[in-house]
């Protein structure tokens, strides 16, 4: 088996684990809106920049809001944490302040293709395993 498969076994577990937690919350629509966009989100804005957005809308006064029940914020943690374990950061760093304060170009860019790699699988079992909203407002 090679690295690439591995790396990419330990992505989808991550994922799904990420995904099945979320699935029996109130705000599971919201998630699986976010990660259906996650991937091009980060794509098109940077990772930065939707760090940043995700805690922005998940967070008031800088703690989680909701006690953290909340699609934006879980989608930070789980975007977080991923980043964290692939780039092998102390798991109390917070990914956002390192990236504005440490990260090198290359970190960032690492950093950035692991999150948009993952995303991919979370958006995948997002749309699999989370409900969504029909064109006639019915839930699926």
């Amino acid at each position: 088996m090679s690295r690439q498969q591995s790396l990419e076994q330990q992505r989808a577990a991550q994922a799904w684990d990420c995904v099945r937690g979320v699935k029996e919350q109130a705000y599971a629509r919201d998630y699986g809106s976010l990660a259906r966009n996650a991937p091009a989100d980060v794509q098109a804005n940077g990772l930065g920049q939707m760090l940043a957005f995700w805690r922005a809308k998940g967070c008031q006064n800088g703690r989680p809001a909701h006690g953290g029940d909340n699609a934006h914020y879980q989608l930070l943690e789980h975007v977080s944490g991923r980043v964290r374990s692939e780039l092998r950061l102390v798991e109390a760093v917070d990914v956002l302040v390192w990236i504005m304060n440490e990260a090198t170009t290359e970190h960032y860019r690492r950093a950035t293709a692991e999150a948009i790699a993952f995303l991919v699988w979370v958006k995948r079992f997002a749309e699999a395993e989370l409900p969504t909203e029909t064109a006639e407002g019915k839930e699926r």
